[in-house]
């Protein structure tokens, strides 16, 4: 096999398991073709690991077996263990829809799989994935037992990997609105048009903490999307819920999510329009109000445009919340870390000349975990705040 042989002392990451490589951190490389699985060796010749490459990302390579193990029998291997843990933790079915690969988090980057029911949806991210596709294929096959593989992979990477967006089904039967269950209670799912893979499953633990905490509670949820923080809201005993999301088709699925849930005998109202307009408009009088926006920095020049963006919704909900409210704020965009993200927060709780105190952080789903080697993958954060 061709190998890769690297600078001297730019082992150490893939040591201790990192997948990415730089092309700066490259000695030598023999001719290759994009996409392709190359062996790679320190500048002392000892084996690393094999990684696919591809000269037209900024990630020039991409391991996905360390040490001495053979690319194919890594992969398996990794499958095989991504679905051990879920199998595991998911077993009493009360929840059949969860993440079934996490890229990195299951040694396998640029592959995201997710499990609705006896459906699988994949998304892949890069060339070298794209061109492992078919043994990713049958493996999930011989694993799961799916009736349908439905690929959606529409994420703005593929253009700097040389790839098409992609939509459509790769196996089994038509895909059609799909019944889950999530915590026991239950949704619809539409992978086809609805955003990301269909579902927000990285929130599953922060929307049982508003179940929890919604008993005889006034909740908004803004940028509702197909209601998930609102139908656990009205679940766990909400007086009311009101839901905001721009899409009409959003709004429309969340109003069936939540007829599907006898339970949420509440009043609700659903409002389909801008949330920047719907906060400003609105006096803003509930106990609990949620904001999850979309990622507002997709890349990283967007940075701070996505700073602004987050500091106006968050000082908007601010200035208006009653005393003793909560505020449950999030950020998915990876380039605004933690550290970033809870500043902008302070910064906006200033301007809106408030006091605000965490109680709560962001809980992390185990079907999204993350490489202890590969911090980049945590790209999801939340504060809930008391406000006074």
């Amino acid at each position: 096999m061709k190998e890769i042989i690297l600078k001297p002392g730019k082992e150490k990451a893939l040591l201790n398991h990192h997948h990415w490589i730089f092309s700066g951190a490259i000695a030598s490389s023999p001719s290759y073709e994009n996409g392709e699985v190359l062996a790679v060796r320190s500048f002392k010749q000892t084996l690393l690991g094999h990684a696919y490459f591809n000269k037209k990302s900024s990630i020039i390579g991409r391991m996905i077996s360390f040490g001495d193990a053979l690319p194919e029998e890594a992969i398996r291997r990794s499958l095989e263990n991504a679905f051990r843990l879920r199998s595991e933790w998911f077993k009493n079915k009360e929840t059949t829809a969860y993440r079934l690969v996490n890229g990195e988090g299951d040694q396998l980057p640029g592959l995201v799989v997710d499990l609705y029911a006896d459906v699988l949806v994949i998304q892949i991210a890069t060339l070298g994935m794209e061109k492992l596709k078919p043994l990713i294929i049958e493996e999930l096959k011989r694993l799961v037992n799916p009736k349908t593989i439905y690929e959606k992979s529409l994420l703005p990477s593929r253009k700097e990997e040389g790839l098409e967006p992609f939509q459509g089904l790769l196996e089994g039967d038509s895909l059609h609105e799909i019944a889950i269950l999530e915590n026991g209670l239950k949704f619809s799912v539409a992978p086809e048009h609805g955003q990301k893979t269909g579902f927000f499953l990285d929130h599953r633990e922060m929307r049982q903490q508003i179940r929890l905490l919604s008993a005889g509670k006034r909740v908004l949820n803004c940028f509702s999307y197909t209601g998930g923080f609102s139908i656990y809201a009205a679940v766990g005993g909400a007086i009311s819920v009101d839901s905001v999301d721009i899409s009409d088709k959003a709004i429309e699925e969340a109003k069936i999510n939540m007829g599907l849930n006898s339970k949420a005998a509440c009043k609700c109202k659903f409002y389909c329009e801008d949330v920047f307009d719907f906060l400003r408009r609105s006096a803003l009088d509930y106990d609990i109000l949620i904001l999850d926006p979309p990622a507002f920095a997709k890349k990283k020049h967007d940075q701070v445009a996505a700073c602004r963006a987050y500091k106006d919704i968050n000082r908007i909900a601010m200035q208006k919340m009653p005393k003793g409210s909560l505020l449950l704020t999030s950020s998915c965009s990876y380039h605004v870390d933690e550290e970033l993200f809870q500043k902008v927060i302070f910064q906006a709780c200033e301007e809106a000349k408030r006091s605000a105190r965490i109680i709560g952080r962001h809980q992390l789903a185990p079907d999204h975990p993350i490489n202890l080697a590969h911090p980049e993958g945590d790209y999801l954060k939340s504060l809930l705040l008391y406000i006074s």
